[in-house]
């Protein structure tokens, strides 16, 4: 198609339709780089704490609304998305969360932080979340986890940029509410940008020169499960139950890496770095060449592969103890494992249940996610309290990994009968 004409999508098309396909990845990148300072709420605790006297129980709270909120909401803007296509969607979900970082800063009580960034902010990341995988999933059915990886990557990345950006630049020169006021600014420009270009294919759109290779271990399937059909197959619970324990096994040690990093001597700063940084990076890296590898080897065969690693990781991550280097490349491994459940389990939905409802499909698989997501850190917690040492959490979460390695073996791709 050639450059500057309109196409069946209403977008504009610059250059080639092969070009234009990897404009939506660009789209879906922009929208999640936003959505990801989720999980740079981290940084913003410090301050309001000191500002109003908040306990971090209170504070912690936030973050568990708007992962709950988020879950579920995903399930209702994935059936949205899936009838009426991505672009409002997105622009809903971009709206509310730059909305929710907006009003944020003119906080005086935790009820109204709830409601800001947990409810909010929870309704945003749904909302945003739910279209770039459907998205990917149709305009790239000859790599769909690499398509899938690199879109949500931005998720894992966005964290590493803005958290510390955020944390080193903004806050100390501006307060805490004027940065919840510069990154809702910078966000709503982002996902506006990022709703612009996610757009569906034409109907029955094939790559140029592809042909669907049946035999092929990421194979999709012809048939397009609706959501009740999905949970009549048994792969559908074996793969929410992997999901759920094994991410929730990694953000029981995520969770817990600054305090358990001080209590082994490491510097605060530095601690914190680790997350930020290495963590954010191994979550972003494992979202996108596992996704790639996914493409090759199949979907269920990375993630035991993943999942498998991250049961040793969990342990070996504790026995390193001080040593920074290899308690790096440690916490780099959990982040990777962790991520990559995150991408290729939404490649694997479209593969396994289709592309026509898989936003709504795979919202009932994230809501794993969301269980996993609003526990994890209260169970580190708790072990932590109950036992006063970090040996008992990190072993467990080993043994949540080994489970979840047991649930994802006994998966096995769906069949239409």
């Amino acid at each position: 198609m050639a450059t500057g004409t309109i196409a069946n999508d209403n977008s504009i098309e610059i250059g080639s339709t092969h070009l234009n396909r990897w404009w939506r990845v660009v789209g879906g990148l922009s929208m999640n780089l936003a959505l990801g300072s989720l999980y740079a709420w981290s940084i913003f605790v410090a301050p309001l704490e000191k500002e109003f006297g908040w306990k971090r129980a209170q504070t912690s709270t936030v973050f568990g609304i708007a992962v709950v909120v988020f879950a579920l909401t995903f399930i209702v803007a994935g059936r949205l998305q899936d009838k009426f296509g991505p672009f409002w969607i997105s622009v809903t979900g971009g709206v509310l969360v730059s909305l929710g970082f907006f009003l944020c800063a003119y906080t005086t009580s935790l009820t109204y932080l709830y409601i800001c960034f947990g409810i909010i902010g929870g309704l945003g990341n749904g909302f945003g979340y739910a279209t770039p995988i459907p998205v990917m999933a149709k305009w790239f059915p000859d790599k769909r986890g690499l398509a899938v990886g690199l879109a949500v990557a931005g998720y894992g990345a966005g964290s590493a940029i803005f958290g510390p950006w955020a944390n080193l630049k903004l806050i100390p020169a501006y307060g805490v509410h004027t940065t919840f006021q510069i990154l809702g600014v910078i966000f709503l420009v982002m996902t506006l940008f990022g709703a612009f270009l996610l757009k569906n294919p034409p109907k029955g759109y094939k790559p140029e020169g592809w042909t669907p290779t049946p035999a092929s271990k990421s194979a999709a399937t012809t048939y397009d499960f609706t959501p009740g059909e999905v949970l009549r197959t048994p792969a559908f619970y074996f793969m929410w139950v992997a999901y759920w324990l094994g991410t929730l096994a990694g953000l029981m040690v995520i969770s817990q890496l600054v305090p358990f990093a001080k209590s082994v001597g490491i510097p605060g700063a530095v601690a914190a770095s680790m997350g930020l940084v290495a963590g954010a990076i191994g979550n972003a890296s494992g979202r996108i060449l596992s996704g790639w590898m996914s493409d090759a080897i199949g979907r269920l065969n990375v993630l035991r592969l993943m999942i498998g690693i991250s049961m040793l990781a969990m342990p070996l991550l504790y026995l390193v103890g001080n040593n920074l280097t290899l308690l790096y490349v440690m916490v780099f491994i959990v982040y990777w494992c962790y991520g990559t459940q995150l991408s290729v389990n939404g490649a694997a939905t479209a593969d396994f249940w289709g592309t026509k409802n898989a936003g709504i499909n795979y919202g009932m698989l994230f809501t794993a996610w969301g269980l996993a997501g609003y526990t994890g850190a209260k169970l580190g917690g708790m072990m932590y309290d109950k036992y006063h040492n970090y040996q008992m959490a990190f072993y467990t979460a080993g043994v949540l990994a080994a489970v979840a390695l047991l649930s994802e073996f006994m998966a096995r791709r769906p069949k239409h009968v």
